[in-house]
């Protein structure tokens, strides 16, 4: 007779298959250290984020807001503009320092499975990638070689992956981010109107051409930028009333975990309950106490 023991799968392995040699010891990690991916393309791609915001900030200081002659437009446009600015910054860092929802590399010893006392012919899930027992819900990110619970997708953008830990600073970047493109081509559409009526020399401290060419560069940069920072805002939201990943959806897995309401989907991203912390980058969401490890039988 075959005793009763738990089962492996990724692909499915018995207990005796697992053997301490095969895993290396559970790595105990600080839980102080910042998270940062080092990949060459995602450094480049935030590098390129920081420096397209600040680009447009330059634009709307230095060539619409500061030569105008209304004090008032240039002080509201300016202090909206910057403070979105500021929640987008803010949020790209929170969202590309944080930990995504990383599973401890190398806990799939027999000790450790011994030790979460399984129910007899209960499956569990271990990654052979990273040698870890996988969450429900979990997959591996090739880029930051680890497993990530509820993970979304890998942005280059933010230098991560979008997961569980992390998901409400992607979802605030990606807002801040399309507001601000939609208020610089406000800006530069009223500013053009301003310098049409007006001489072009008065309506800028640059020279005409120079204030054309960086005008339509920052039009050109709003536009796409807001076209595809709306276009992910629409399916992170998405996502989240649906309770389904970008990879679940792609790989169109089986539902295997209880069907909550769209509000308690968008409160265990955002928190409990519902507040303008929702909206601050510098508010880290309460998800709960949920067992991270939800075993399928």
């Amino acid at each position: 007779m075959k005793s009763p023991v738990p089962r492996f799968r990724d692909v499915e392995r018995q207990a005796g298959g697992l053997q301490p040699v095969q895993c290396l010891p559970p790595c105990h990690e600080r839980q102080n250290n910042m998270w940062f991916i080092r990949d060459a393309c995602g450094i480049v791609c935030a590098i390129i984020t920081w420096f397209l915001v600040f680009f447009a900030e330059f634009v709307v200081l230095f060539v619409m807001l500061i030569p105008s002659k209304n004090l008032t437009y240039s002080l509201v446009n300016g202090t909206l503009f910057n403070s979105l600015a500021f929640l987008a910054l803010a949020s790209h860092f929170r969202a590309m320092c944080t930990d995504p929802g990383a599973v401890p590399k190398g806990n799939a010893t027999k000790e450790y499975i011994e030790s979460l006392q399984l129910k007899p012919g209960q499956v569990v899930y271990k990654c052979p990638k990273c040698c870890s027992i996988k969450p429900d819900r979990a997959h591996h990110c090739s880029v930051c070689k680890r497993c990530i619970r509820k993970m979304d997708h890998h942005c280059p953008w933010v230098n991560n992956c979008v997961g569980e830990n992390n998901q409400k600073y992607f979802v605030l970047f990606t807002m801040y981010i399309c507001l601000i493109s939609l208020h610089a081509l406000v800006m530069v559409v009223f500013h053009f109107l301003y310098c049409f009526e007006d001489d072009w020399t008065k309506c800028s401290s640059f020279s005409p051409p120079a204030t054309v060419i960086l005008l339509i560069l920052l039009c050109f940069e709003g536009l796409l930028f807001l076209i595809f920072t709306s276009v992910m805002f629409g399916t992170q939201v998405h996502s989240i009333c649906t309770d389904e990943t970008g990879i679940e959806q792609l790989k169109k897995e089986e539902r295997r975990w209880a069907k909550k309401t769209k509000w308690m989907n968008m409160k265990a991203v955002f928190g409990h309950p519902f507040s303008i912390a929702w909206f601050s980058p510098f508010s880290t969401p309460d998800h709960g106490k949920a067992d991270p490890y939800q075993y399928v039988v």
